[in-house]
C-alpha cells in the first residue's frame, strides 16, 4: 500500500553522470569544491539558492551560537555510547542526535512555528496577536517557547548578540518583531517578564533571513553535530563516559520493593 502522494518521481538536489556531478544546478568539482564555504553550501543544499552576504552572516552566527552547550543530555549520551562502543564513532554521534526533541535542540523549531502562527493571526497587529498566542499556551499549561533562561535571568547574551547582528545585517523583519511582541506581552499574560533565550532568537533571525520553517530543526542539528564530534574526539583521549555513568548510578537511589518482599 502506498503511503502519501508519490506521483512526482523527481529530485532537484543532485545528479551525476560519467563526467560530472551536479548539486543544485552547480558543478560540484569546478564550481563548488574550493569555491564555496560550508555554511553557504548548507544554505544552498536546503534552499536551492546560495545565500547573500547577510544570510550567510546570520547562518554563520547561529551555527556558532548553538553548537556547543557543555555536558547536556545529548553530549552525555554520545560520550557514554562511545565509551561503551569505541569502534562506533558514528553510533555515538547518532546517539547524541536521536535524543534531540522539543526540550533539547528542537525548541527553536517549536518557537519558530509559534511565531509563524502568531504572525498568521496578527492581521497587522503583532502586540494583540502575541498576547492571544501567549494566553492560548498558558490555557494549555504550555511553556512559552523562546522565553526564559535558568542562568541568564537578565537576558541570554547569545540571543542578544544574534538579534543585534540581524539588525546590523538588515534582516530583522516580522519574525523578530513578533518575538519582541511576545516578550513584551508576558507581564500582562503571565504576570512577570522573561528574557528572550537563544532558541527564541534563532528562529526569528533565520526565518527573517529567508530560511524555510520546515528545515529549521536542521540548523541546531547541524551545529550540534560539530560539537558532538569535538566531544567524542576528547572522549578518545580523555575519557569520561564511564565517569558520567558512574556518577549517574551514585546519584539515583533505588526506591522499589525490597528483595523477597
Amino acid at each position: 500500500m502506498r503511503i502519501g502522494k508519490q506521483d512526482a518521481p523527481f529530485t532537484a538536489v543532485s545528479t551525476s553522470d560519467a563526467t560530472s556531478i551536479t548539486v543544485r544546478g552547480r558543478d560540484l568539482v569546478s564550481d563548488l569544491i574550493g569555491g564555496i564555504d560550508f555554511t553557504s553550501y548548507f544554505w544552498l543544499l536546503v534552499t536551492g539558492v546560495a545565500p547573500n552576504a547577510a544570510q550567510k552572516r546570520i547562518a554563520d552566527a547561529v551555527l556558532v551560537a548553538i553548537a556547543e552547550h557543555g555536558l547536556v543530555p545529548s553530549v552525555v549520551a554520545a560520550r557514554m555510547t562511545y565509551a561503551a562502543a569505541p569502534e562506533a564513532f558514528q553510533g555515538a554521534v547518532a546517539a547524541g542526535l536521536l535524543g534531540c526533541g522539543s526540550v533539547v535542540l528542537g525548541s527553536a523549531e517549536v518557537c519558530g512555528r509559534f511565531l509563524a502562527a502568531c504572525i498568521a493571526d496578527s492581521d497587522g497587529a503583532p502586540a494583540e496577536a502575541a498576547l492571544r498566542g501567549v494566553r492560548a499556551l498558558r490555557a494549555e499549561k504550555k511553556a512559552i517557547p523562546g522565553m526564559g533562561h535558568p542562568q541568564h535571568s537578565d537576558g541570554d547574551p547569545r540571543a542578544n548578540r544574534l538579534l543585534a547582528l540581524a539588525a546590523e545585517a538588515g534582516v530583522s523583519g516580522k519574525h523578530v518583531e513578533m518575538l519582541l511582541a511576545v516578550r513584551d506581552a508576558l507581564p500582562e499574560a503571565i504576570g512577570r517578564p522573561l528574557p528572550i533565550n537563544v532558541n527564541g532568537a534563532i528562529p526569528a533571525v533565520m526565518l527573517d533571513a529567508g530560511f524555510p520553517l520546515a528545515a529549521l530543526k536542521g540548523v541546531p542539528l547541524l551545529a550540534r553535530t560539530a560539537a558532538l564530534i569535538g566531544h567524542l574526539q576528547e572522549e578518545s583521549e580523555r575519557p569520561i563516559g564511564f565517569i558520567l555513568s558512574g556518577a549517574a548510578a551514585k546519584a539515583i537511589e533505588y526506591d522499589g520493593a525490597p528483595a523477597n518482599a
